[in-house]
């Protein structure tokens, strides 16, 4: 699915001078779409200051850009903003640090359906997690959608963004967090584990789950047990349920 399917029209900013504004007042942008084959001075330098800013773009057909817009002059150029600003990773730590509590992280690899990204974030909010971990590329990102599901936790609940998964799992385990995710392969249940300590839990995509890379950088591997004929649970779901386990163990 087209993430692109989730951003309404007030997720955008179109035209060239909106753009430029947006872009240098640190608005977060979570794409960037310029029309190919289009030369002009204010695109270049709307390039130039989306490189400076760390704002991936892409180019794309005029007619992609006139089906995003409704049709709207957009001057070659539109904008998909973030509902709200992103944190780092470090803040996200931070915060745990400041409420004397060891940290409790959620990392959502390549969620494409802002409605789970939106549960995850009010369970996350409602469970006490410190943050939720989604990644730059092949992610739905913060919208409008995914605001609205989250009932006003995006408001309240931290949200990094960071361009390679395993290696920000890689940074956690250094900082003493242990890093567990779900695998129905796995040897024991989600209850069956020490979630007390400091830790990240990792959600696959919808379609895939976790990748081979991300499966490894793994502490160690649960499973949600499975009893009737349906093999796996919605990605918000599984996590709600490991959220609230360790949520149950830190409370004992």
């Amino acid at each position: 699915m087209n993430n692109e399917d989730y951003v309404s029209q007030n997720d955008k900013i179109y035209g060239r001078n909106p753009v430029i504004e947006a872009l240098e007042s640190g608005r977060a942008i979570d794409r960037l779409y310029i029309q190919e084959k289009l030369n002009h001075p204010v695109i270049g330098k709307i390039r130039n200051i989306a490189k400076e800013q760390g704002v991936r773009y892409q180019f794309t057909a005029k007619q992609k850009l006139d089906k995003m817009t409704d049709g709207a002059n957009h001057q070659g150029v539109v904008a998909v903003t973030a509902f709200h600003d992103y944190v780092s990773v470090e803040e996200i730590l931070k915060r745990a640090e400041e409420r004397g509590e060891s940290p409790f992280i959620v990392i959502c690899e390549g969620l494409s359906d802002p409605h789970n990204l939106g549960s995850i974030i009010r369970t996350a909010n409602a469970a006490g997690a410190h943050g939720v971990i989604i990644p730059k590329n092949r992610s739905v990102a913060l919208n409008s959608t995914v605001a609205k599901v989250s009932a006003g936790a995006v408001e309240y609940t931290y949200v990094a963004k960071v361009s390679n998964i395993s290696q920000t799992l890689d940074k956690l385990k250094k900082k003493g967090l242990w890093i567990v995710g779900t695998d129905l392969s796995a040897a024991q249940n989600h209850y069956e584990c020490d979630l007390k300590g400091p830790l990240g839990i990792v959600i696959g995509s919808e379609g895939s789950g976790m990748s081979r890379i991300v499966r490894e950088s793994c502490d160690f591997l649960v499973k949600i047990p499975m009893i009737g004929e349906i093999e796996s649970l919605n990605a918000s779901v599984a996590a709600g349920i490991l959220m609230y386990e360790a949520l149950r163990q830190r409370r004992n």
